[in-house]
C-alpha cells in the first residue's frame, strides 16, 4: 500500500477529528515499538563488544532485562577501562558531527525543541544516527541512559510519518510527540508513565499539554505491547515488596527530599558546566566525545560502577548490602560521568544517569537513619526506589510522571505516599533550575498556543465590548452622490479608514474604502466625473453582540480595516465602526488586566 492508498483509507474509514489521530498514532507506536527493539539490541551489542570483550568488564544489569549475548568470559581488565570509553567517544562523535549534528547530547531536549519551535519537525535521518550513536555511547561505557536516544528515535519516526502523511503542522506535533511518549513507555516497561512524560516534560512549571494525554496513550500501549513481546513482560527492577506502614517515616522521606533536590542542582549545573568547558576547547566537534571519554576512562578506572548505565547497582542495593560510602561514591561519580560522556557531545539520555545517583543518594539516605535511628524501622532499598523518583522530579521538573515511571519500572505501588512528598518538595525546591534547557515556564508561553489562546480570548469578547455604540463619536457619513472633493474633504476630518454611504433615510448602502479614494487621487482628470456611489463597494457588517472572533473574520473575508456596527434588527442603521486596531487593542487590555490578576499579592475582584 502506497503512502497515497494509506492516506485515502485513513480518510474514507476513519474520517478526521480523534479517530484519524488515533489510527495514526497507533501506527507511530507500532514503528516506535519495533525501534525500541533495534535499539535495545544495539545497545547489548555495543556493550558486549567493548565492555565485556575489550575490558571484561559486565557490571549487570536490573532484574526484569534478560541479557541477548552472554557473557564473554575475558577476565576483568581495569586498565582497559582507560581507553574503551576513547573509542566509544571517538567513533560516536564522527557519525554525529559528519552526519546529523543535532543527534548530539540528550535526546529528549532536541524532541522539546522540535516540538515548541520547529512544527514537529526531526530530519529522517536523525532517528537512525541517534541509534547507532547513543548505542556506541552507552556501551563503550559512557554514563548516558536510554530515555533521550529512544525519545529523539520515536518523536523522530512519529515526525516522518507526519511528513509522509501530508499532515497539518499541528497533527505532526502530536505525532512526533507521541513517538516520543511510546518509545520510553516500551524501553522502560512503563507504559502509562511514558505517556504522561511526553505531556508533562515539555514545561517547567507544573503544566501538562493535555490534548496529547490520548495519542500518547494509544501509541505507548502499542509499542509497549510490540517490545515486551520480544524481551519479557517483567518489570524493569525486581524489588521486595516495600510498603509505607509509619508515618514516622515521612521525616526521613523529608530529609531525603531535601537530598535529592540538594543533589540534583549539583547534577544540572555540573552538567551545564562541562557542557560549556567543552564549547570553548578549540578543537573539532568530532573528537570532544572522545576527550570526553578520556575522562570518563580516568574516573571509571577508580570508580567502575560509575561507567554504563549503572541499573546494576541499582538492583544490588535493592536486593543486597551496600555501604553509605560506595553509594555516596557512586553518585559523585555518576554526576561526572554523565556530564562528561553527554556534555563533550556524546550521544545520550540523562533519565538513567539520574534514577540511578537519585537511588544511590537515597540508599545512603536510608542506610544512615537506619543506623542512626534503628526504631524507625527503616528499609534503604525503599529510600532507594523513591530517591530514583525525586531526583529526577527535581532536575527535569516532571513530578507526576517521574512518581508514575519508577512505580512501573519496580513494579511496586505501595510506596506512592513518600514518592508524592519527596518528589513534590524537591520539584519546589529545585523549580529555578533544569536538566532540559529547551523547556519553556508553561503553555502560556508556548508559541503553538499562542493562536489558540487568542482565539479563545475572542470568541468570548463581543463588538460591543470593543466599538463605541455611545453615539458620543461622530460618524461621517456621505450621500451616493457626493463629489470627489468633498469625499476628500471628509476622509481629511474624520479619524476613520471607510466612509458609509447613506441614503435620504439615513440608511446605510454601502462604503467608500480610503485605499479605493487614494488610488482615484493619482487621476485628477476623476475629480469632476466620480462621485460616491462610483466607489461603492458592499460593507463589512457586524452586530453588537458577535464575537470579536466573527468580527476580525469578516474584516478579512473583506479585506477592510474596519466594519459597520449595525442594528440586529435593522442592519441599515449604523451604531458605529470598528476596526481591526480596536479589537487588537481590546485583546491585549484584557490579557494585561487577567495578567495583573495573577501577580503575587494582586487580589482578583470579588464576584
Amino acid at each position: 500500500m502506497s503512502l497515497t492508498d494509506m492516506r485515502q483509507f485513513i480518510s474514507r474509514y476513519f474520517g478526521g477529528g480523534v479517530w484519524r489521530i488515533m489510527i495514526l498514532c497507533a501506527l507511530v507506536g507500532l514503528v516506535a515499538g519495533f525501534g525500541a527493539m533495534a535499539f535495545y539490541y544495539l545497545l547489548s551489542l555495543a556493550r558486549f563488544l567493548f565492555m565485556e570483550n575489550l575490558a571484561g568488564y559486565s557490571p549487570g544489569g536490573p532484574g526484569g532485562e534478560h541479557e541477548i549475548f552472554h557473557t564473554s568470559g575475558i577476565p576483568f581488565r581495569r586498565w582497559a577501562l582507560l581507553f574503551v570509553p576513547i573509542l566509544g567517544g571517538l567513533l560516536s562523535g564522527a557519525l554525529v558531527f559528519w552526519l546529523a549534528p543535532e543527534a548530539e547530547g540528550h535526546g529528549t531536549d532536541a524532541a522539546i525543541d522540535a516540538y515548541l519551535h520547529k512544527n514537529g519537525h526531526i530530519r529522517a535521518r536523525v532517528p537512525l544516527i541517534k541509534a547507532v550513536a547513543s548505542a556506541l555511547t552507552i556501551g563503550s561505557g559512557g554514563s548516558a541512559g536510554r530515555e533521550g536516544p529512544i525519545a529523539q528515535i520515536g518523536a523522530g519516526f512519529g515526525s516522518m510519518l507526519g511528513k509522509w502523511l501530508k499532515v497539518t503542522p499541528h497533527e505532526r506535533r502530536i505525532l512526533m510527540a507521541a513517538g516520543m511518549g511510546a518509545g520510553v513507555g516500551a524501553i522502560f516497561h512503563a507504559p502509562l508513565a511514558g505517556s504522561l512524560f511526553a505531556a508533562e516534560v515539555l514545561y517547567r512549571k507544573l503544566d501538562f499539554e493535555y490534548e496529547l494525554i490520548l495519542p500518547t496513550v494509544i501509541a505507548s500501549i502499542v509499542a509497549y505491547s510490540v517490545f515486551t513481546t520480544g524481551f519479557g513482560w517483567e518489570s524493569l527492577f525486581f524489588t521486595p515488596d516495600y510498603r509505607f506502614t509509619n508515618p514516622m517515616e515521612l521525616i526521613g522521606y523529608g530529609l531525603l527530599a531535601l537530598s535529592v533536590a540538594a543533589g540534583s542542582g549539583l547534577y544540572v549545573k555540573c552538567f551545564y558546566g562541562v557542557r560549556d568547558l567543552f564549547k570553548k576547547i578549540r578543537i573539532p566537534n568530532h573528537f570532544k566525545p572522545a576527550l570526553g571519554g578520556a575522562a570518563v576512562g580516568v574516573i571509571g578506572y577508580f570508580i567502575p560502577k560509575a561507567m554504563g548505565s549503572g541499573y546494576g547497582l541499582i538492583q544490588e542495593g535493592f536486593l543486597g548490602d551496600i555501604s553509605v560510602g560506595v553509594f555516596l561514591l557512586v553518585a559523585l561519580g555518576k554526576i561526572a560521568t554523565t556530564s562528561f560522556s553527554i556534555g563533550s557531545g556524546g550521544s545520550g539520555g540523562v533519565f538513567g544517569p539520574a534514577v540511578v545517583i537519585g537511588g544511590a543518594i537515597g540508599g545512603a539516605v536510608g542506610l544512615f537513619l537506619s543506623q542512626t535511628f534503628p526504631g524507625l524501622g527503616v528499609e534503604p532499598g525503599a529510600f532507594i526506589l523513591v530517591g530514583m523518583a525525586g531526583f529526577f522530579a527535581a532536575a527535569a521538573n516532571t513530578p507526576v510522571s517521574t512518581i508514575i515511571m519508577v512505580s512501573e519500572m519496580t513494579g511496586n505501588y505501595h510506596l506512592l505516599v513518600p514518592s508524592m512528598l519527596v518528589c513534590f518538595v524537591a520539584y519546589v525546591l529545585a523549580e529555578r533550575w533544569t536538566i532540559f534547557e529547551n523547556q519553556i515556564p508553561s503553555r502560556l508561553q508556548s508559541r503553538g498556543h499562542l493562536g489558540d489562546m487568542m482565539e479563545a480570548t475572542l470568541k468570548k469578547l463581543t463588538v460591543r465590548e470593543a466599538a463605541d455604540l455611545s453615539g458620543k463619536s461622530s460618524i461621517f457619513r456621505v450621500s451616493a452622490g457626493t463629489k470627489f472633493p468633498q469625499l476628500i474633504e471628509a476622509f481629511s476630518r474624520s479619524e476613520k479608514t471607510c466612509l458609509p454611504i447613506v441614503d435620504d433615510k439615513d440608511a446605510l448602502i454601502g462604503v467608500v474604502d480610503g485605499r479605493h479614494l487614494r488610488i482615484s487621487v493619482t487621476h485628477p482628470e476623476l475629480e469632476s466625473i466620480v462621485v460616491a456611489s462610483d466607489l461603492a463597494q458592499k460593507p463589512a457588517v457586524v452586530r453588537p453582540e458577535d464575537s470579536l472572533l466573527s468580527a476580525i473574520q469578516t474584516l478579512a473575508d473583506y479585506h477592510f480595516e474596519e466594519a459597520i456596527v449595525v442594528d440586529p434588527k435593522d442592519e441599515t442603521r449604523i451604531l458605529g465602526i470598528i476596526s481591526r486596531g480596536d479589537i487588537i487593542g481590546t485583546y491585549y487590555d484584557v490579557l494585561g488586566t487577567l495578567m495583573e490578576q495573577k501577580r503575587p499579592g494582586v487580589e482578583e475582584p470579588s464576584k
